[in-house]
């Protein structure tokens, strides 16, 4: 497992104390696992994704992810409609290995953009993984 000083963590994303990142793109936040979530779930096999159209309140479960380690619940960051999920992940699950940030899971048009200002920022979610 990586160090702590060895995650990859953008300054320009949040984090949920849950793992999952978001991204504010216009009126689209983008949500995926961080590097941190992806090195301890180890080889990603496979990606429950949710339906388009499906309306999920901030922290409820909207998919799983399995890796050869484990099955583990996603989260969502901030209350939407999911208005996108990546296909890619279908056939190629590994791409959040790859880069979580590239290989994100799902899009939402959030109900309240102020549930994204309460996520944790970089240092914020440093201290947090410095804390587990």
């Amino acid at each position: 497992m990586k160090e702590i000083k060895d995650l990859n963590l953008p300054d320009e994303i949040r984090y949920s104390k849950d793992h999952e990142w978001a991204k504010v793109d216009g009126d689209i936040v983008r949500v995926g696992i961080s590097d941190y979530a992806q090195d301890a779930l180890g080889d990603i096999v496979f990606v429950e994704l949710p339906e388009v159209g499906a309306v999920f309140k901030a922290g409820e479960e909207f998919g799983t992810l399995e890796s050869v380690k484990a099955v583990s619940e996603l989260y969502l960051p901030v209350g939407g409609e999911i208005v996108a999920v990546n296909m890619e992940l279908e056939d190629s699950p590994e791409l959040i290995n790859d880069n979580p940030y590239t290989g994100w899971i799902i899009e939402v048009k959030p109900g309240d953009i102020g549930e994204f200002d309460q996520l944790l920022d970089r240092h914020a979610y440093l201290e947090l993984l410095k804390a587990e």
